[in-house]
């Protein structure tokens, strides 16, 4: 059996499963609780109804904009600071830090706007149900004030993570959900003495989270001024053009990729809901469990970024593909795993929620094309997230994530919706068309080794 052999001498590397576990283990604990808490807040929710729950679905993608927008910000600027990293070189990993956050708030600014001062206007793209939008639009005058601190906290996580410091972002997160949960509990039901809120008591909740998340990184950062990320107000505010061009040229493609995969995401919801509440309500409960599911996959990509840009800025070009092979090869693996797992225990949760049989029933055939397709999924996050952008490549992302989702995803999932009529559960079988579109071509990149770029060395 030499293949297997091959396999297994392939995958016989101590010090990269050492270095992958380092880095993959706090995100993914990081991950799972967020998930679960997530998921806490939905089944709080969903104690409420299937128009509050759909009410606070719609409004929460708002906030998976913002989080999108920022993540192309932060993952853009990653690819910069781990490999600079690489290299031991800490005043340029500041000034990219610098001009993440210039970038992050200035985001995180418009849809600030966007859900404080027009807030009906943002709903109205995804439902024109009235209850709906009027429960949304309480949700969002609260919770739109917590878009900047999310900003400043994502800009500082992505340093820490790309300078090997997993564990502090884990630890601030890890506090920040619990604190969301308690709040949640106590005002979306009037308890532990607090009033009685439902929805606004959830949107209160995140926001006062997400201020006490912000302010535990800043002081954790900064309470030793050798850390990393520990960047000067001049490293802040400074503009230097040419340093500008030098990092914004890779990752300009990273943020457009972003806002046009999650405007493609948001699109989807969009047509969901136009299937109808209970569409809407059965998708955002197999979307809590989704998340849950995904959480390995979340460390395995980002761990893999940190890992093969760090090679890359050393210069070790061959250790950083075979460093890639290895993670795709266990994310697919995994993936089939999870996906058996989810078809075969995730069902009992349906229980937990108050809302109507035929939600159960979109909900329960949402779940098992969601377990059949994880493996797809990943493959694709590992590929895109963890390998692709380390390398540089994101020219050729953009047009694979930003721009097939588009071209194969939307269309087919509207076709589905609109001239087939088909239920919630096949039009959210034509959206994963465009994964495995995705696949198929970042195979093939993959392979080629164009990916592969050394950006450290065109900072100026």
């Amino acid at each position: 059996m030499p293949v297997l052999q091959n396999l297994l001498d392939f995958y016989r590397d101590r010090e990269y499963f050492s270095n992958l576990l380092k880095i993959a283990l706090p995100i993914s604990l990081q991950s799972l609780v967020m998930s679960s808490l997530n998921m806490v807040n939905v089944v709080m929710i969903g104690q409420l109804g299937e128009t509050k729950l759909a009410a606070v679905g719609l409004a929460g993608q708002i906030f998976f904009l913002v989080n999108l927008v920022l993540f192309g910000v932060a993952s853009g600027a990653a690819m910069f600071t781990a490999q600079l990293w690489g290299k031991g070189d800490v005043p340029n990993i500041r000034r990219v830090l610098g001009l993440s956050l210039k970038l992050g708030l200035a985001g995180a600014g418009i849809f600030w706007a966007l859900a404080v001062f027009v807030p009906e206007t943002a709903l109205r793209f995804y439902t024109e149900d009235p209850a709906v939008i009027a429960l949304g639009v309480d949700f969002l005058k609260i919770f739109g004030w917590s878009y900047p601190f999310f900003a400043v906290t994502f800009a500082y996580a992505f340093v820490l993570r790309s300078t090997g410091n997993v564990r502090l972002p884990m630890f601030v997160t890890i506090f920040t959900l619990v604190l969301d949960v308690i709040l949640a509990y106590g005002l979306i039901f009037g308890n532990l003495g607090m009033p009685r809120l439902e929805v606004e008591g959830a949107a209160w909740a995140g926001l006062i989270a997400r201020i006490f998340e912000t302010g535990l990184i800043l002081t954790a950062v900064y309470w030793k001024k050798s850390n990393p990320a520990a960047a000067s107000l001049r490293d802040i505010f400074e503009f230097d053009w040419a340093f500008t061009v030098s990092v914004m040229k890779p990752v300009l493609p990273v943020i457009a990729n972003e806002i046009l995969w999650s405007l493609g995401i948001t699109t989807y919801f969009a047509i969901y809901a136009r299937v109808g509440t209970d569409a809407v309500a059965a998708i955002n409960i197999v979307g809590a469990i989704d998340q849950l599911a995904f959480v390995a996959f979340i460390g395995m990509g980002n761990a893999t970024a940190i890992l093969v840009g760090n090679l890359i800025g050393k210069g070790d070009k061959e250790m950083a593909f075979r460093y890639a092979g290895r993670s795709l090869g266990l994310q697919i693996s995994a993936g089939v795993l999870v996906g058996l797992l989810v078809a075969l225990f995730a069902d009992g949760i349906f229980g937990l929620y108050n809302v109507s049989p035929n939600v159960i029933e979109n909900a329960r055939a949402v779940l098992l094309i969601m377990a059949a397709a994880v493996w797809l999924r990943a493959a694709n996050m590992v590929m895109i997230v963890g390998i692709l952008r380390a390398g540089g490549d994101t020219r050729f992302s953009l047009a694979l994530d930003g721009l097939v989702i588009w071209f194969v995803g939307v269309p087919l999932a509207a076709l589905a919706a609109f001239s087939f009529g088909w239920p919630v559960y096949l039009v959210y079988l034509m959206a994963l068309s465009e994964e495995l579109t995705k696949f198929v071509f970042s195979l093939w990149r993959f392979f080629s080794r164009k990916w592969i770029n050394d950006l450290a060395e065109t900072i100026e």
